[in-house]
């Protein structure tokens, strides 16, 4: 049994996949930018500003451990994120910041993420993790650097 393919056929076909890549690529790489914008908002929260950790504007207590580390964590993982440099390792490492803060902090005080507060957490953690999987999408430093090699 032969297959044959028409050229224009195929050139239709090649020309929608690589729109379809390259508006994928654009909203990875928005949201992405927006995600670690809003992201780094919480861990500035960590030394005391927009309301701080209490709402009074007050901070973690200075090298304290998992609170002045996570807000470090969560600050340039964010910053890193958001310029698309080393965005793996940086996503991988706040999926992982958000599941230890959901399992400690929220987890013990009840079943559910709606339960505890922790739906912010669990939902960071996710997303953060399919950035680690599928990488950052156009507008990145890690894209530009990939494409000069």
């Amino acid at each position: 049994m032969t297959t044959t393919i028409a050229t224009g056929t195929q050139t239709a076909t090649t020309t929608a996949s690589s729109a379809k890549t390259q508006v994928t690529g654009l909203v990875i790489g928005a949201s992405r930018i927006v995600i670690s914008f809003l992201f780094g908002f919480h861990g500035l929260q960590g030394f005391g500003f927009f309301g701080g950790v209490d709402g009074q504007g007050g901070g973690v207590p200075f090298g304290s451990f998992p609170g002045w580390w996570g807000s470090v964590f969560e600050l340039v993982g964010a910053a890193l994120l958001f310029l698309g440099l080393a965005s793996r390792p940086a996503a991988l490492l706040l999926s992982g910041v958000m599941a230890y803060a959901y399992f400690t902090v929220h987890a013990p005080m009840g079943l559910l993420p709606l339960q505890n507060m922790g739906e912010p957490a669990a939902v960071y953690s996710w997303i953060f993790l399919l950035f680690a999987a599928i990488g950052p999408g156009r507008f990145a430093i890690d894209t530009l650097i990939k494409r000069r090699r």
